[in-house]
């Protein structure tokens, strides 16, 4: 019989064995497998950034059920108003989310029923503080009302604390950092009443490397990833990427928020960086938010390049090609970097390749 994953992964957290241990199961069953007669069936290719996001078809099966029934649940609750609506709807996902996310355990369902929770719950208290901002206010939107805006982060992230301390939802701190974030801006915004617009990229960069530096620390406590910690560091870094590419690029390559044919290289350039990072840290989520940049910025060097007609499907073309070779050669690249470092701090990286490891233990 052979031993899961997830089995291994669930005796490290309940603390049967170490993280050292399942790491060595891990690599017997990969030293099994490349033993193993071809008429064997071998196991899948082992990912590096493991999500425990689906379960099985049942999470999806439930997950329609629940837009189906929070979405007409708002519907009959419109009549309550704004700030009626987002709380029952909010009350609804925490009850929904006893019987979902603390009895039966669903992945899917527990992801989408906090991040309704969260987001209903800033909408409804904006509602109830006065908030004239329609439907579902953003933090931009309500940096005209800045004390609005940190209330309402104040108390969803009041909320997300008690939803975590009582479902332990991995993504939960992602939502807590957001909701700070919220609160930040708020506070920027009421104390520079009408300069919110210059600062917002800074306060957002600012915001964006604190929420990276606690993604780094959940990532660096669980090297191995084999705990809890390596969900909420991922959560992280898909927060904090935006918040760092998006005003960066926005607030220093395109000022007026515009491409340009002379800000094509500084994005690529940034881009660039950001998948330096991402191969050192082994986190291909941080690379998502700056796709789109990149495609603006290659199709603008193609339109340049005599193509204007065809620039677009180029420019993917060329995106795609480029995301496909990064995740051919990602293990490649990420050695030879970490080579590059010094050994005592390429191994304090997240999953450092064995051969580092090798290498310390050979030098102590």
């Amino acid at each position: 019989m052979t031993l899961s994953q997830q089995t291994v992964l669930i005796a490290t957290e309940r603390g049967i064995i170490s993280p050292e241990q399942a790491e060595r199961l891990r690599a017997l069953e990969a030293e099994l497998a490349s033993g193993a007669s071809t008429d064997a069936i071998l196991p899948p290719p082992e990912d590096d950034e493991r999500l425990r996001l689906v379960t099985g078809f049942g999470d999806i099966f439930v997950t329609i059920g629940l837009a189906l029934f929070l979405g007409a649940l708002g519907y009959f609750s419109a009549a309550l108003g704004p700030a009626g609506m987002w709380a029952a709807i909010a009350a609804a996902s925490w009850l929904l989310a006893e019987f979902f996310t603390r009895v039966q355990r669903m992945a899917l369902p527990s992801i989408v029923l906090l991040v309704v929770f969260c987001a209903s719950v800033f909408v409804a208290a904006s509602a109830a503080l006065g908030s004239t901002v329609p439907l579902f206010p953003s933090v931009l939107s309500l940096s005209e009302q800045p004390v609005t805006l940190a209330l309402a982060g104040l108390a969803t992230l009041a909320a997300a604390t008690l939803h975590y301390w009582r479902f332990r939802v991995p993504i939960t701190i992602a939502a807590g950092a957001a909701a700070l974030v919220a609160i930040v801006v708020g506070l920027v915004a009421a104390v520079a009443p009408g300069g919110i617009e210059a600062a917002i990229n800074p306060v957002l960069m600012v915001c964006g490397l604190g929420v990276f530096a606690l993604a780094m620390r959940f990532d660096i406590s669980d090297p191995q990833r084999l705990t809890r910690r390596t969900d909420i560091a991922f959560w992280l870094h898909l927060l904090a990427a935006p918040l760092i590419v998006h005003p960066l690029i926005h607030g220093f390559i395109w000022p007026d928020g515009t491409p340009g044919e002379t800000s094509a290289l500084p994005v690529l350039a940034v881009f660039a960086v950001l998948g330096v990072v991402a191969i050192l840290i082994d986190r291909r989520a941080l690379l998502v938010s700056g796709l789109a940049y990149a495609g603006f910025a290659f199709a603008s060097l193609i339109e340049v390049s005599g193509f204007a007609d065809s620039s677009t499907p180029l420019s993917l073309l060329v995106l795609g090609a480029l995301i496909l070779l990064l995740s051919a050669l990602w293990h490649p690249l990420r050695r030879g970097v970490l080579a590059l470092l010094p050994a005592g701090l390429a191994q304090r990286l997240p999953r450092p390749p064995v051969h580092l490891s090798t290498r310390i233990a050979s030098s102590s």
